[in-house]
């Protein structure tokens, strides 16, 4: 791979891990609860994507960034008062800042009036009277410079940088100037210099206390300026009371002139210098997805192959108090310590996605006329990577949906005696090994009248079925059901929340929907944490060993030949609790059977497929419960109806795995929730 190709690609990473730090600080910001490390958090991420953006020659980047930047500098020092009409500005910058890394990225265009206007913006509020900002009590000037022995006994840079945080408010400046290039480069050397302004109200003494147990490792000087910071003048010698002197470098972060030229900075070497620098304050490192991908592989052989050998000790008759068999039990459980600790590497928090949504929400607030406030909860729930990948957009439908259909607008609001303002919560959380993503309103709830008009204007439902409120509820997710009657950018195509219930399904997850008239709808999606393990029970059917998912299944039960009643020749329910549930004979819907089988005769699981709906499924036996790494069928031979993958079992069989849903439906498609009136 071309080295400047990996390091422009490098960049474009480190872009979309700035930009959700600039969103979620620009969120706190607004909500008035971010305090001054997030106002210079969101500095930074500006200042770096310029940085680097110079580097490459993105112009038209870098201009917008300058300007952006600008602003942001202003309402960290203080200059430009953060107001509800700035931090729109700023937030509206970010979208836009945001489109520009994309376009540079895939070599695409942004709306260049766009962006003008918001320059205009900027530039107004840049250069509008503010009032003049109270210097601090005292300020301190300090150049802090590693030497090889420092990064020898294991000290960190960053460490003391925070530690003068503690002081007051710091503005760090990093000088590279001494950095050679990669031929000549000592890893073990020291070639960077950190330049603070400190604004503390302390002595000198103080100061240096934070870096006492590093004083003989660096070269260290701290002064008080006797001026202002920006009246100084490079190359002026400065004298502070304690009798330190110093020659002054450059005002820290200086302006830069319109328009901005591009940096000729040797690629190469500014990235190994930002490497050098970020070896200080993180301790991960980036891997190649597919490098995670093909070691959870081989640990899902590993765990295959661990089963298989315990199949043939048991097979040999070996006494369980024998060293093999004990050897055998350390193997599993160090073997499932590795399956976890590699599962973890590939967990990710939903905050990825989370983050995503307010510029969402505003966009969707916008077109709709209407005002939004999002509220989330649970960003640091962590579920596998692939998950995250593709529960974006059943996330982005269910809050659009949330916002054009389930809110008000602020006219109605206002007289239901609502607030104006529509309030839309997305929270994440796990519950029984599985993650729970829920997206509610405080809107008007479904209109059950107008869901049922429709579908039977459609020819969905006959005008005399009889539904139950929640039968009504999943009308919604029928494909090319909608109840608006214009077609607009958001809505009204019949496409949205069957995609929904579509994506929750490939991922063996649930949707379910709760709606109260005029308080609003909550839709809760069940998800698996991953997709490369599954948490299953081991069932018998006619001679085939199979797997159903555990999260499908409610309960097991051995059913009496009194709760069995006959529909017809091949439709039995059960009694349960009051009420009758459909009973699945798996070995016949799968066709290894042509007689339906005795009930009470065989072993009953109780599931719960889309929508809620409750069947029970007969087996021959249950042989346990155990964890199996899932195969895709589909990628390996063919899709197969009613199963949803397979694994390989400690005998080396191929056991397949139900499609729990599909199972469901398969035997007389009327008897589903939707389909049976």
């Amino acid at each position: 791979m071309d080295p400047m190709a990996a390091i422009r690609e490098t960049f474009f990473q480190e872009c979309e891990e700035q930009l959700a730090e600039l969103e979620a600080g620009l969120i706190l910001m607004e909500n008035g609860t971010a305090e001054a490390e997030t106002v210079n958090a969101v500095f930074r991420a500006v200042h770096s994507i310029k940085g680097g953006a110079g580097i490459f020659a993105l112009d038209a980047l870098v201009r917008f960034a300058h300007v952006f930047e600008t602003a942001l500098d202003g309402v960290r020092s203080g200059t430009l008062a953060a107001s509800p009409v700035v931090l729109n500005l700023l937030l509206r910058a970010a979208d836009v800042l945001a489109d520009l890394v994309r376009a540079a990225r895939e070599g695409g265009t942004v709306d260049e009036s766009r962006t003008a206007a918001l320059v205009v913006e900027f530039n107004h509020i840049n250069n509008a009277p503010q009032e003049a900002k109270t210097p601090p009590a005292r300020a301190w000037e300090i150049i802090f410079t590693p030497r090889p022995e420092l990064y020898a006994k294991a000290n960190e840079a960053a460490l003391l940088l925070r530690e003068l945080r503690r002081l007051g408010p710091i503005s760090v400046t990093l000088d590279d100037s001494n950095l050679p290039d990669l031929n000549t480069l000592d890893p073990e050397g020291a070639y960077l210099t950190w330049r603070i302004l400190l604004e503390a109200d302390c002595d000198a003494q103080t100061v240096r206390n934070v870096f006492e147990f590093v004083d003989d490792d660096c070269d260290l000087k701290i002064t008080e300026p006797n001026a202002p910071e920006p009246a100084l003048v490079p190359g002026s010698i400065i004298t502070g009371d304690n009798g330190f002197s110093f020659e002054f470098f450059a005002p820290i972060e200086p302006e830069e002139p319109e328009p901005v030229a591009a940096p000729k900075a040797n690629p190469v070497e500014v990235m190994a210098a930002k490497a050098e620098a970020a070896a200080a304050v993180s301790a991960t490192i980036r891997v190649d997805l597919d490098r995670v991908d093909r070691m959870i592989d081989l640990v899902g052989e590993l765990v295959i192959n661990e089963a298989m050998l315990s199949q043939r000790v048991l097979e040999a008759g070996i006494a369980r108090a024998s060293g093999v068999v004990m050897a055998l039990e350390e193997l599993e459980h160090l073997t499932r310590e590795i399956q976890d600790s590699v599962m973890a590497i590939r967990a990710q928090p939903v905050r990825s996605v989370f983050q995503r949504m307010p510029r969402l929400v505003r966009e969707v607030a916008a077109q709709t006329g209407k005002q939004v406030r999002l509220i989330t909860e649970g960003e640091g729930t962590e579920v596998d990577k692939t998950v995250i990948e593709r529960i974006t957009d059943p996330l982005t439908h269910m809050i659009r949906n949330a916002i054009d259909h389930g809110l008000e607008s602020p006219e109605k609001r206002a007289a239901a005696g609502k607030p104006t303002e529509g309030l839309v919560r997305l929270t994440a959380l796990h519950r029984s090994g599985r993650i729970i993503l829920e997206v509610s309103d405080d809107g008007a709830g479904i209109n059950r009248g107008r869901v049922r008009e429709k579908a039977i204007e459609n020819g969905l439902i006959t005008p005399d079925a009889a539904l139950s409120d929640e039968e009504i509820d999943n009308l919604i997710f029928l494909p090319g059901f909608s109840t608006v009657s214009t077609v607009s950018d958001i809505s009204g195509r019949g496409v949205g929340m069957d995609v929904v219930r579509q994506s929750v399904a490939a991922l063996g997850g649930r949707i379910a929907i709760t709606s109260r008239p005029g308080q609003g709808s909550t839709f809760t999606l069940s998800l698996p944490l991953t997709l490369a393990v599954l948490d299953g029970m081991v069932v018998a059917a006619h001679g085939h060993t199979l797997i159903i998912p555990l999260g499908a299944i409610v309960e097991t039960l051995k059913p009496r030949a009194s709760d069995v009643f006959p529909l017809d020749n091949d439709i039995k329910v059960l009694a349960l609790r009051g009420g009758y549930v459909p009973m699945v004979d798996v070995a016949k819907t799968l066709g290894y059977s042509d007689v339906f089988i005795v009930p009470e005769q065989s072993v009953a699981l109780l599931v719960e497929g889309e929508g809620g709906i409750r069947t029970v499924l007969l087996v021959d036996a249950i042989h346990g419960q155990r964890q199996v790494v899932i195969k895709s069928l589909e990628a390996n031979y063919r899709a197969v109806p009613g199963i949803a993958a397979a694994t390989v079992m400690g005998d080396g069989r191929v056991a397949l795995i139900l499609d729990v849903d599909a199972i469901i439906k398969s035997p007389r498609p009327e008897l589903s929730l939707l389909e049976a009136r």
